[in-house]
Formats: structure tokens, C-alpha cells, sequence
């Protein structure tokens, strides 16, 4: 899961973030300070942010909404998002389940549900349910995004990359997208191409900050730190940058510490 990230971690899932994108995986953080490595894709959670400032205020009234009408579409995925959004994982895979069962072939739900099974970590179950949330003769650039992060995570990134390319055709120069192709070269440590895809990202001006510390991070593991830190300190507050520059000589001062960071994903 690529293009996404824990809310309080700047280096995290998707996409991913479930993710994203990827899987297009985790709630934004307005202060981007240290964290996990974004190796997650995305299925909108960015474009939804402004819906609910604080996520757990939703649960009860969503929560409610579904027991009252377990076939609210839209009721289920906004409760699985919130409780996504407060770390309840599990939770969420559960109440998606239930509801693709009141409402079989509902392609928002099963996109949503195919979200909550990546962040939980369950990669290849989540691909198989977003392969029914679209089709050949109408596919979502988004879910195949997803998609392709859940392949990178399974190791099958040759796959993966297949998505991202027919997911650029849909939309091209998408940043998150290309940030999760990017990851995916991290993956397999090609990092002159996974700083290529990145940079790609990062010029687009609406790029997740995350990219950007995702950037510092390659560009950081070829040796050139200065350039790395001007990367991760751009556009951020001293506070901010000097957190992110700290995290990034943390980071980077073991290089399996990045191997580790995407392997939590």
C-alpha cells in the first residue's frame, strides 16, 4: 500500500497510502513530520480528508446509520473509513465483509472493502476483491494503483509495474501513482529509477508532501545528503524540517532500517 501514510508518520502507506493510493494505505498529516516509509496506494481517501476533521466523531453516527440500514453504502464505507482512520483495521475488513454481502457486486463497496483488506495487511485477498471493483472494458486507474501495490507487497513486482503502467495510461503523470512505482524501485533497490519516478511526482504541485520525503529518502540512500535534506526540509516549517532531516539521518544511518520500515507495511 503506497501513496498513504500513518497520520502521524510522513514516511508511510498509499496507496499507498490501501496505498495510496496505496493500498493505497493511511489517513494525511498536516505537520509531515518523521515516520514510515509511504509504501501504500490510495483509493481517494485525500480527495474525502475535508468530510470529517476528526475521524472519531463518525463512529457512533455511522455505526448507527449501518445497524438502522446494513445495505447504506455509503454509511458502511465512511464507518470502515473512520475506523481505519482510528487504527480499528480489523474492524473495518469486518464491516466492508458484512456489507459486500447485504449488497453483492456494489463496485464502491468492493473497492472500499479490497482499501481495508490492504491496510490490514491482507495483500492478496485485497487484490482479488478489487479485481471485481472494476473491469477490462472500464478500469479505475485508482484501483489498479492499489492493485499494484498489493503486488509489490507480495513480492511480485514485475506485476506490479504492469499496473502502474496501465494505470498512467488512464492518468498520466499521476503522482501518486508514479510515487507508488517509485516505492516499487525502492523495493527491489533500483534507485536511480525509483528516484526518476519520484521526481516525476514531486513536480507536480499536487504531489502528497509525503513524496517529497520519500524522494529525500532515495536520493539519501546514493550518497548525496545535502541534496537529501534540502529535499526533506523544503517547504516546511524549522520545527518540521528539523524533525525530518533528524529522521532522515536516523533512517539512513543503517540502510536495512529502510528494508524494515517498508517490510511494517
Amino acid at each position: 500500500m503506497y501513496a498513504q501514510l500513518r497520520q502521524t508518520h510522513p514516511f508511510a502507506r498509499v496507496g499507498v497510502s490501501i496505498a495510496a493510493s496505496a493500498i493505497l494505505l493511511v489517513g494525511l498529516c498536516s505537520c509531515q513530520t518523521a515516520g514510515d516509509l509511504d509504501v501504500t496506494g490510495s483509493l481517494g481517501d485525500k480527495a474525502e480528508a475535508s468530510r470529517s476533521v476528526d475521524p472519531r466523531r463518525d463512529l457512533d453516527s455511522y455505526r448507527e446509520r449501518v445497524r438502522a440500514n446494513p445495505k447504506d453504502v455509503d454509511a458502511a464505507l465512511q464507518y470502515a473509513k473512520a475506523l481505519r482512520a482510528t487504527g480499528q483495521k480489523a474492524q473495518a475488513v469486518a464491516v466492508l465483509e458484512k456489507a459486500s454481502i447485504e449488497v453483492p457486486g456494489n463496485k464502491a463497496l468492493l473497492g472500499g472493502y479490497g482499501r481495508a483488506l490492504a491496510d490490514n495487511g491482507n495483500f492478496q485477498q485485497a487484490f482479488d476483491v478489487l479485481s471485481r471493483a472494476h473491469s477490462p472494458a472500464d478500469p479505475d486507474w485508482r484501483i489498479l494503483s492499489v492493485q499494484g501495490a498489493a503486488l509489490d507487497q507480495l513480492g511480485r513486482h514485475e506485476e506490479a509495474r504492469q499496473y502502474y503502467a496501465s494505470a498512467l495510461k488512464i492518468a498520466p503523470e499521476d503522482p501518486s501513482v508514479l510515487s507508488n512505482l517509485g516505492m516499487s524501485y525502492l523495493l527491489t533497490k533500483e534507485l536511480p529509477k525509483a528516484e526518476d519516478a519520484l521526481r516525476r511526482a514531486y513536480a507536480n504541485k499536487d504531489a502528497d508532501p509525503r513524496v517529497r520525503l520519500n524522494l529525500a529518502v532515495v536520493v539519501g540512500l546514493q550518497g548525496r545528503m545535502s541534496e537529501a535534506e534540502s529535499i526533506a526540509k523544503a517547504d516546511r516549517t524549522p520545527d518540521e524540517a528539523q524533525a525530518n532531516v533528524a529522521y532522515l539521518h536516523r533512517l539512513l544511518a543503517r540502510p536495512e532500517n529502510v528494508r524494515a520500515e517498508l517490510d511494517k507495511k
